[in-house]
């Protein structure tokens, strides 16, 4: 099939025709359940998802917050990152949100997952898109510590 990469002779082996279901960069809170249900796909054997929280330190310095902002080219992107992933490897689905706006520590920044036939894919796959969004899309961070400093990271 044209566009489709293939590991085994079972169609379930091979990646789905569309398989990017959710893409976002959005401002409200994030969650790991709607990121978790887009990626959910029978032919799949395994589904890698990560979740990117703010911490409360950095470099050995407290933090007190942050924020993210992006760039309006932020979210087509995130596509073509997206869509480089599930050219790469046999994704059934593919989701990525992040979030935009101020952040507190605990809050979710960042949600990926991605579903594969199998779990070693699904690894790769969702390691390649978290680390390429995190290099590629441009999004910034501007921390604020407790000692009253602030840091813009990726600017």
């Amino acid at each position: 099939m044209v566009g489709m990469a293939t590991t085994h002779e079972h169609p379930g082996e091979r990646a789905a025709a569309d398989p990017v279901r959710l893409l976002a960069v959005r401002d409200t809170p994030l969650s790991v359940d709607e990121v978790f249900a887009a990626v959910g796909d029978a032919a799949a054997g395994g589904t890698a998802l990560f979740v990117g929280t703010v911490r409360d330190h950095d470099g050995g310095a407290g933090v007190t917050g942050l924020g993210y902002s992006a760039h309006p080219s932020a979210e087509a992107e995130l596509r073509r990152v997206a869509e480089k992933v599930a050219a790469d490897f046999p994704v059934r689905a593919l989701a990525a949100v992040h979030r935009v706006g101020e952040l507190a520590v605990g809050d979710l920044a960042v949600v990926v997952a991605v579903s594969c036939p199998h779990r070693a894919e699904a690894f790769a796959a969702c390691r390649r898109l978290i680390d390429d969004l995190k290099r590629e899309v441009p999004i910034w961070k501007h921390q604020t510590f407790s000692d009253g400093t602030e840091e813009w990271v990726g600017a």
